[in-house]
């Protein structure tokens, strides 16, 4: 296919255009390439600009001297270009060779030719090179690829799924991105090759299903692709086709779990919080002599599930406990009162029961008709939160109008008994059965002091 040709209007960042018009005077042609090309054709404002050149990794460096470069993956022709404070990947035009590791190549040799470079690629959408003057040069059909919303691979897709695995968890990532169908070749191909995906590490496969995960389009993705999902989360497979023959429900578990992550942000913790939430049901599956299905336990297995598949994926510490912690607890009570409200506070702190929320509004909502009444309830506890909160209720240690200092000072001795003495105190102010008032906390405490010495 020969090179078409486009003009875009799209005003590039100042350092991206000092650095190609740089390389551009010193006789070698530069480029915007890949994702920044792909964005801008949509409409969409890139999150960074990736650079080829003509130019070795050698002339970059001569070019914007040592001291502006790092040399950050020289073997594959990358030096990181700093201008003005910030970094640019500059990399030479390249061919590729055979990839024996399903990852990278195992030689690369430099081109002067943009053509052979962008023919390497992935996928047509990120096959384009862009001037400065906005001349778009499309060698695979990218450009129209795009007007269709059409991902397709550039040249036959087993050979690129079987230079990377990951770029079969990219091409479902950009569909459920950017709502591209994936064309028929490419999506059999995804198909066939899919335990390709074991061979990659867990962070690469994270790092990609984060974002898949948080597409508009994830669900439909997730349908069509459950099988591809279930290589490297074999544990949601039973989750498929489950019927829960209950009348809370009018789904089976995984369509449940499609529409409950639908109804929830599109944040990587909550999404996968929602994917995982009733993972342990299929195993905690019985069902009475009425014909009715219980799930007894399945929010603790599930819990056990999720720590396990997030320990897998090598997911950052913060992530993995706040998903275990809030599939453990998806199902925990919120009665609308003020007790309740404090205890919950108490319990979890505001940043983590506000997502607990909302993890509980997305669960309901994908139940049936008859648990819709939970909704109300969710916005009655959430306006006595929000009161609780404004007013400065007592929930926590700090708040308590007494501490350890206090203690000591009347009597109490460091130790097991002054901890569970203030614990008390708190979940009495928490509970409504004692004020927040030092002097008859105190007074409380002493009470215990004196039961505790006559034992």
């Amino acid at each position: 296919m020969g090179r078409k040709e486009l003009i875009v209007r799209h005003s590039f960042p100042k350092r991206v255009v000092e650095i190609i018009r740089r390389l551009e005077e010193n006789g070698y042609e530069a480029y915007v390439v890949g994702g920044a090309v792909r964005d801008i054709l949509l409409g969409t404002p890139p999150d960074d600009y990736d650079i080829t050149t003509s130019a070795t990794p050698e002339e970059v460096i001569a070019v914007f001297g040592e001291k502006n470069c790092y040399p950050t993956g020289l073997a594959h022709g990358t030096v990181t270009v700093v201008k003005g404070g910030k970094p640019f990947e500059v990399t030479t035009f390249r061919i590729d060779g055979d990839y024996a590791d399903a990852r990278h190549p195992d030689e690369v040799r430099f081109t002067r030719s943009l053509e052979e470079d962008v023919k390497r690629r992935d996928f047509t959408v990120n096959a384009m090179a862009v001037k400065m003057d906005g001349t778009v040069l499309d060698f695979c059909g990218g450009a129209a690829d795009i007007r269709k919303k059409l991902l397709r691979t550039v040249g036959d897709p087993a050979t690129r799924f079987g230079e990377d695995a990951l770029r079969i968890l990219r091409a479902l990532r950009f569909a459920s991105e950017y709502g591209f169908a994936i064309e028929e070749e490419t999506k059999n191909a995804i198909h066939a090759q899919k335990e390709d995906l074991l061979k990659l590490s867990a962070e690469r496969i994270w790092k990609e299903l984060s974002k898949l995960l948080c597409g508009p389009e994830f669900a439909s993705v997730m349908r069509e692709y459950f099988d591809v999902f279930s290589v490297i989360l074999p544990e949601i497979a039973p989750m498929q086709g489950f019927e829960q023959h209950n009348p809370h429900h009018c789904f089976d578990v995984l369509e449940h779990t499609l529409v409950a992550m639908a109804n929830i942000p599109a944040d990587p913790v909550l999404r996968l919080t929602m994917l995982l939430h009733d993972v342990g049901k299929p195993a905690c599956f019985t069902m009475d002599d009425a014909g009715v299905g219980h799930f007894l336990g399945h929010q603790k297995l599930g819990a056990e599930m999720a720590e396990q598949i997030l320990r897998r994926l090598k997911v950052d510490s913060e992530t993995r406990e706040t998903v275990v912690l809030l599939v453990r607890d998806h199902d925990i009570t919120m009665e609308p009162t003020p007790k309740i409200a404090r205890r919950r506070l108490s319990r979890y702190g505001e940043k983590t029961l506000r997502k607990l929320l909302l993890v509980k509004r997305a669960d309901n909502a994908a139940h049936s008709e008859m648990c819709r009444y939970r909704l109300g309830e969710l916005d009655d506890f959430e306006k006595i939160l929000d009161q609780v909160l404004k007013e400065r209720q007592c929930f926590s240690f700090s708040m308590l109008k007494i501490d350890g200092k206090d203690l000591m000072e009347n009597g109490f001795q460091a130790g097991p008994f002054l901890g569970e003495t203030l614990r008390k105190l708190l979940n009495a102010v928490i509970d409504g059965d004692l004020p927040n008032e030092k002097e008859v906390l105190l007074a409380r405490a002493l009470e215990l002091k004196d039961g505790k010495n006559k034992h």
